[in-house]
């Protein structure tokens, strides 16, 4: 039985090209329990498999026909084929955290098949250190990275005793343990919920027309906003081939915290300030820093007014705000400064209007990211913004398969024509992993900005007295 797809999933379907796989990834490193034997892998691969049932969502797979009448449409896979999805691989030597990234790096640049559920799942071992890694890839018309996270987590416990947990894909007794968002969880959302809903909300829209003028005119007086009219070019914002790089790392969330306590600003301010330092740093290796400052697309959580939309939703709402991150500015303490005004002054913009007018407003902020690059005019237009870069909360306390310690996680997300590079960073444990996905030929060497991020975080302490 076909279902039709929503015009969200059908977006990312239709976008996707060979240069532009349209899937999130995760990685995670376990610690094998104490007595697992040498054939563990294996047996954790054989786990994996025997699933009694697979989740329906994990079974479906895009199609049309003349007999959809041209129509995108979901369709069970009937020839499932679970050794396919989920995948037993292995590390040359010497099994380096270096040969670990370089296979995800291939993984996540092959597109998914569209004549199978769009998912795979590969467990790796050959770590030097005995650890084992876990690579999975979701088409994002099946979820974005928050819900791969919740779906991940549903299947951890905080018990290293606890035994007989099932893998992400099975289908769950009774009613769906999963944890369900209250609200809009990433960028896309926000704007699929903004097409969906702000023209049918007639007292939201009323205020449309003041909202877009204050935000223009934030955006004119190069205050941040959901839009951007200041993005400088750079070597991240032009055409893009299929193959990704990927790096990962991760570091102690203490240290961010004791630089945020010492200057009045946030945990996020400082991930940015990594993240604008790191931005510099590598521009000026390759001798192309811009003169005005790099702008990223972060997305901004916000509490609700209470209305219509946040009523059907939930209490929390989420917009896209345009931080400017400080790159032109030599100092740590100076560009963390910038980035805590740039993203008060975000916040308060956005706080300003109704559930209906966030979403709208930050729409409008990611059309000319998405049409430049649909119309093949990168480099005709200014960029909106030169990079995007997303915080997403995860567990705080350690968790366990089946008695293996999950002791990282790292994401990997979608660069896109005319925007080479995406960071998102991931809590967990009390760390903040940050996920660097880009494209192999477009950002060079963009293993090199893990050593930049240290350097700047290091920078900050220095600068804030810690």
């Amino acid at each position: 039985m076909a279902n039709p797809i929503d015009p969200t999933a059908t977006a990312f379907l239709l976008a996707e090209n060979r240069r532009m796989p349209m899937h999130v990834g995760g990685l995670q490193l376990f610690e094998k329990p104490a007595g697992a034997g040498r054939h563990y892998v294996r047996e954790m691969v054989g786990q994996m498999r025997a699933v009694e049932e697979v989740s329906p969502l994990f079974l479906k797979h895009p199609h049309r026909s003349v007999r959809t009448a041209g129509q995108l449409v979901w369709r069970p896979d009937e020839d499932f084929d679970i050794e396919h999805h989920v995948r037993h691989s292995a590390l040359p030597k010497p099994g380096r955290i270096r040969e670990l990234l370089e296979l995800c790096s291939r993984l996540h640049g092959t597109r998914l098949a569209w004549e199978r559920p769009l998912w795979e799942s590969t467990l790796i071992e050959g770590l030097r250190d005995g650890r084992v890694a876990m690579y999975t890839k979701v088409h994002h018309s099946l979820m974005d990275g928050v819900s791969a996270m919740r779906l991940l987590q549903s299947v951890l416990s905080t018990d290293p005793d606890e035994r007989g947990m099932g893998a992400p894909w099975a289908a769950r007794p009774g009613p769906d343990r999963r944890p369900r968002p209250e609200g809009p969880t990433s960028v896309e959302e926000v704007t699929a919920q903004a097409m969906r809903t702000a023209l049918g909300i007639t007292a939201e829209a009323a205020g449309m027309p003041g909202a877009l003028v204050r935000t223009l005119n934030r955006s004119v007086r190069n205050e941040t906003s959901p839009l951007s009219l200041y993005a400088p070019r750079t070597l991240f914002n032009q055409r893009i081939t299929g193959s990704r790089r990927f790096a990962a790392q991760d570091w102690p969330i203490e240290r961010m915290r004791a630089v945020g306590k010492a200057t009045g600003t946030t945990i996020n301010d400082v991930v940015l300030a990594m993240c604008g330092g790191a931005m510099r740093t590598y521009l000026l290796e390759h001798d192309v820093l811009p003169e005005t400052t790099l702008v990223s697309m972060v997305p901004v959580g916000l509490n609700a007014k209470q209305s219509h939309l946040a009523s059907l939703d939930g209490g929390n709402a989420v917009g896209a705000g345009m931080v400017r991150l400080g790159t032109h500015l030599p100092d740590p303490a100076d560009r963390l400064a910038a980035i805590h005004r740039s993203m008060k002054d975000g916040k308060e913009g956005l706080a300003s209007m109704t559930p209906a007018q966030i979403m709208a407003m930050s729409a409008l902020g990611q059309a000319p990211a998405i049409l430049a690059p649909m119309l093949r005019m990168q480099g005709v237009v200014r960029p909106p913004y030169n990079l995007i870069i997303s915080n997403v909360p995860g567990p705080r306390t350690t968790h366990y398969w089946n008695g293996a310690r999950l002791v990282g996680t790292y994401p990997l997300s979608i660069p896109i024509n005319g925007m080479a590079l995406n960071i998102t960073c991931t809590s967990y444990d009390g760390r903040m992993a940050f996920g660097l996905t880009g494209c192999r030929r477009t950002v060079p060497h963009l293993q090199r900005m893990l050593t930049h991020l240290d350097d700047e975080l290091a920078a900050l302490e220095k600068s804030a007295g810690v």
